[in-house]
């Protein structure tokens, strides 16, 4: 049983309960990932479907469009590095358009061996808004910890580059709420509006997170706590992880003038059934 988070300010409260009532949660195209998700996720919670170098975009936007027809509301990945040319893109609108899907997150994505159109996310973005898209909401990608290949000043120009082509952000993974509410008003200074979405991990198996936090945008304080193991450890509860500690950094900061942090964004490697208990313990706990 995870431990339910305890807030008695009443306005961190309300900011909380607001949040956990948008909830989305981040799923990977796998064989058994649409059952899975139809024997543990309320319809009420919205889903995203991330691009897989591996199997490409095409499948992404198949288990999207089978997720809407039970009845999801559900956002694909559109990756710059999968999308081959503006006729593949055309082609995805218009499966996107057929099946009422209105949101979509774009990013750049990991290289593949065949060589695309677009290099990055903002070359899409770009494509995609001289299309008829009819998205409503379009998310990006935000980098707290910052990205190896690329400067804290290139990451901040591409996404103040990217916001007016976008409606919201949502972050890698970060351990220390610290970092994220410090990059949060940095986007704030800057002038960058959009709403912030938190990507958190659900409640995944500490063993799961130990294996994929080398990648998957998990950034540089898991790698930390990977070498500080005793840090590591007390972030776990009996069974597996729990977001609470994040979570609980974060809210009170939620709601006031100096961040644009909105809400959380539930990265659930399809570990679907423990992390929507710790959703619905949450939401008990909240009242």
């Amino acid at each position: 049983m995870k431990r339910a988070l305890t807030v008695r300010d009443a306005a961190t409260r309300n900011s909380l309960r607001r949040a956990f009532d948008d909830l989305g949660y981040e799923v990977i195209p796998f064989k058994k990932t649409e059952q899975a998700v139809l024997d543990s996720v309320p319809k009420d919670v919205r889903l995203t479907v991330t691009a897989s170098p591996a199997k490409g975009q095409d499948v992404t936007i198949d288990l999207t469009v089978a997720l809407v027809g039970h009845g999801y509301t559900v956002a694909p990945h559109l990756s710059a590095r999968q999308v081959r040319d503006r006729a593949h893109l055309a082609d995805i609108v218009a499966r996107c358009r057929e099946a009422g899907i209105t949101d979509v997150f774009v990013v750049g994505g990991d290289p593949t061996e065949e060589p695309t159109e677009f290099r990055h996310a903002h070359d899409l973005l770009v494509a995609l808004h001289e299309l008829d898209h009819g998205f409503t909401e379009i998310g990006i990608g935000g980098h707290p910890e910052g990205h190896p290949t690329a400067s804290t000043e290139t990451l901040f120009q591409a996404l103040k580059d990217k916001a007016p082509l976008a409606t919201h952000i949502k972050t890698q993974i970060v351990f220390d709420p610290v970092v994220i509410l410090e990059w949060a008003r940095e986007l704030k200074n800057r002038g960058i509006e959009l709403p912030v979405h938190v990507g958190v991990p659900g409640a995944v198996h500490r063993q799961k997170l130990l294996r994929v936090s080398g990648g998957l945008g998990i950034g540089e304080s898991a790698k930390f706590l990977k070498k500080q193991q005793n840090l590591f450890w007390r972030f776990f509860i009996p069974g597996g992880y729990s977001p609470n500690r994040i979570i609980k950094g974060l809210a009170p900061h939620m709601g006031k003038p100096d961040n644009n942090i909105e809400g959380f964004h539930v990265f659930t490697f399809n570990d679907l059934g423990p992390t929507e208990a710790w959703r619905q313990q949450m939401l008990k706990s909240l009242g």
